[in-house]
């Protein structure tokens, strides 16, 4: 079937084409609301600027396929294979995109607000600039993810996302907006969050060791039980952290802001916290072994029963302070 064929029945009132082949076809433009094809061979078409809302693709081939500026809003293109498809600027506001192949998909400044993106597979997706706020990546039941491995997400917009226990290693979010996201149990070793806007985002049990969060917003992030060994935290905000029984050792901390933190049993050994504020920061039972505090701020910060025995506290700031044997510093 040829794109006039197609255009010309779909204007006269059919909508069901599942099925059909329609691999390498020219649809620039064109007006396919609510067209029906699933399971349709579109691999290498040109579907640019087409408007596809609340089209369902269930199943089609879409390999290849160039979509760039298509709106397909509320559209259902679970299962489909959309690998090294051009999505960029393409619009998918509500589309259900569950258990869709996007490997190597290029989504470059996407609209996938409120996308149902559950098990979908984006290893390898280029998400430079997307807006994913409020999208859905993991399945609360069944427990498979959505898989992110690699995937570039550089000032993407996941806001309010919930990324539990999904696959996060090595992916560069840096910069992104993701407030209020859900990391909980998530990887993300090695990750790039540099500069990201996390404020009040939720880490509890997430590993993030090795990550770079150098320069990023964390205030009121919930970070409990978290592991970020040997993690880049240099110049972070994380006043008002929830950070019990955290795994801080081994990491760079300089400059950061820690004030009004809670940290109690928290494993510092080894780190850098030189010139670091930890302003009524709570350290109770905190293990400190071998950390460098030189120039820090720990002006009223509680140390009960903290291991300081080994640790650098040159040039620290302790006034008010409460010290490992209860005592208050003058």
């Amino acid at each position: 079937m040829d794109a006039r064929e197609l255009i010309e029945r779909y204007e006269a009132g059919e909508t069901k084409f599942a099925g059909v082949n329609l691999s390498g076809i020219n649809l620039l433009g064109a007006d396919l609301i609510g067209i029906d094809l699933k399971q349709a061979d579109l691999h290498n078409a040109s579907l640019i600027l087409t408007y596809l809302s609340r089209a369902k693709l269930t199943k089609a081939n879409l390999n290849g396929c160039r979509l760039s500026g298509a709106n397909l809003n509320q559209a259902s293109i679970n299962s489909a294979n959309l690998h090294n498809a051009d999505l960029h600027g393409v619009s998918l506001q509500s589309a259900d995109l569950r258990g869709a192949d996007l490997t190597l998909a290029n989504l470059l400044n996407a609209n996938l607000m409120d996308a149902d993106l559950r098990g979908a597979d984006l290893s390898g997706a280029n998400l430079t600039g997307a807006c994913l706020r409020g999208a859905n990546l993991r399945e609360e039941v069944r427990n498979y993810y959505s898989s992110l491995i690699g995937a570039i997400l550089c000032r993407v917009d996941l806001q309010g996302a919930n990324l539990k226990g999904a696959e996060l290693v090595k992916v560069d979010l840096s910069g992104a907006n993701l407030r209020e996201v859900v990391f909980r149990e998530a990887d993300l070793r090695e990750a790039n969050l540099k500069e990201a806007n996390l404020q009040g985002a939720f880490f509890t049990d997430a590993n993030l060791a090795g990550v770079n969060l150098a320069g990023a917003n964390l205030r009121n992030a919930k970070l409990e039980r978290a592991v970020l060994t040997g993690a880049d935290l240099t110049g972070v905000d994380l006043q008002g952290a929830l950070m019990p029984d955290i795994r801080l050792d081994k990491a760079q901390l300089g400059e950061a802001n820690l004030s009004l933190t809670r940290m109690n049993r928290a494993d510092l050994s080894r780190s850098d916290l030189s010139k670091v504020d930890l302003t009524e920061a709570e350290l109770i039972d905190a293990y400190c072994a071998r950390t460098n505090f030189a120039g820090a701020i720990l002006k009223g910060a509680n140390l009960v029963r903290a291991e300081l025995s080994s640790a650098n506290l040159s040039w620290v700031e302790w006034q008010g302070a409460t010290m490992p044997d209860g005592s208050i510093y003058p």
